[in-house]
């Protein structure tokens, strides 16, 4: 079976400035992910354009085949070394994961990369070589489900300098975080929460370095297939029905009609709740063999503000605290985010009148214009979307 690879990443912006100095690059190749932390020297708008200049040429290059020679040699003539303070002008880890479980690490004057395996800290087989006349280290093992790699900036190593502790707690005190708090089964967006936030306490919440964290865990595929909306020809049903039932994963129906539609093709009943977990989102139900069955329009909604609140960085308690809500549209922004890698939607293209009322906003007339928005968030947050229209 092909490996997939779950990630997330958080910064923190050194205190006073806007934009961050640090700068992800992640990448889908046929056949890999390719994750890039560059860290630009200084901050500001200076480090951010270095740092994002870094990354995407390294990126663009790596996705398009280029050798690893051919990419330190381009990055080193686009960005010299500065003749005052004799140090790149932006440091970057590169961690590319084939789908074989084949990994490539390469670290040019960054602090590491924690990785771990069966709840347990390892270290990495590094060794140092010289690619176009830099020095960097090296990396190549295989990968397999459950591994978990940490990458950072040095603001997370520098964390706690010159007040908890002379030069920062450094790679090992993260490590040994990273350890003490995760035992190998939370997701990637718990671990980069949970670093960032110690880091800002360690800078007594003014973080006197751009801080960046991208976790990565090596999974096996996990499908959720979702069903929303009732399809254009009735005589489709049972021929849609069977289809999404076919299919490997977690099953989630999104809507009324839609789930009376499998209750009647597959004869099981469909018991509704009564019960709000949320004010703000309808009720669930039940159905033998399907493991979610909600509302349709307004918890679809409800899931797309939080894969946003996701996309954009905000992993705080706050929005953790309503990730693990018992509602609908929680548990399946949460199935999204946390638990699977690939979606695949089928969704009726019959419009729903209740939705055609001018006062109901934008968001709630088209249900196609929704799934639309949902397919972009879900693939910002590095998972793969395939939609079949009904």
């Amino acid at each position: 079976m092909k490996l997939k690879v779950d990630v997330s990443y958080k910064s923190l912006n050194k205190r006073n400035e806007e934009l961050c100095g640090d700068h992800i690059e992640l990448l889908k190749t046929d056949s890999s992910t390719i994750l890039i932390l560059a860290d630009g020297m200084g901050s500001g708008v200076k480090a951010n354009i270095l740092s994002t200049l870094t990354a995407k040429i390294l990126g663009t290059m790596l996705y398009n085949g280029s050798s690893l020679d051919e990419c330190v040699e381009t990055i080193a003539k686009t960005l010299p070394i500065c003749q005052i303070r004799q140090v790149a002008y932006s440091t970057f880890t590169i961690l590319q994961i084939y789908d074989s479980g084949e990994t490539y690490i390469v670290d040019f004057d960054s602090p590491g990369c924690i990785f771990m395996r069966d709840g347990k800290l390892l270290e990495l087989p590094f060794y140092d070589c010289e690619v176009a006349g830099k020095k960097v280290k090296e990396c190549r093992i295989y990968a397999q489900a459950g591994d978990l790699f940490v990458l950072m900036s040095d603001g997370v190593t520098h964390a706690g300098v010159g007040r908890f502790c002379d030069f920062g707690w450094g790679l090992d005190g993260a490590s040994q975080f990273v350890a003490q708090h995760y035992s190998g089964n939370e997701t990637p967006s718990r671990v980069t929460a949970g670093l960032t936030d110690y880091c800002k306490e360690l800078y007594e919440q003014q973080p006197g370095d751009d801080t960046t964290v991208a976790a990565v865990r090596v999974i096996d595929k996990k499908l959720v297939k979702i069903f929303t909306g009732p399809p254009v020809n009735q005589e489709d049903d049972e021929r849609i029905v069977k289809e999404f039932m076919a299919l490997d994963g977690t099953s989630v129906i999104c809507g009324g009609t839609s789930a009376n539609i499998v209750s009647r093709v597959l004869n099981r009943p469909l018991e509704v709740s009564l019960e709000y977990f949320d004010v703000d989102v309808p009720p669930m139900a039940t159905m033998e063999g399907i493991d979610l069955v909600t509302e349709g329009i307004v918890t679809l909604n409800r899931v797309l503000q939080l894969l946003k609140q996701y996309n954009e960085g905000n992993l705080d308690a706050a929005f953790f605290a309503d990730l693990d809500k018992k509602d609908g549209g929680a548990r399946l922004a949460k199935l999204l985010i946390e638990d699977c890698t690939d979606i695949k939607l089928f969704v009726g293209r019959t419009i729903n009148a209740a939705y055609q009322n001018p006062m109901i906003p934008f968001d709630f007339n088209l249900r196609v214009a929704l799934i639309e928005q949902l397919k972009d968030a879900i693939e910002k947050a590095g998972k793969t979307v395939s939609i079949t229209y009904v």
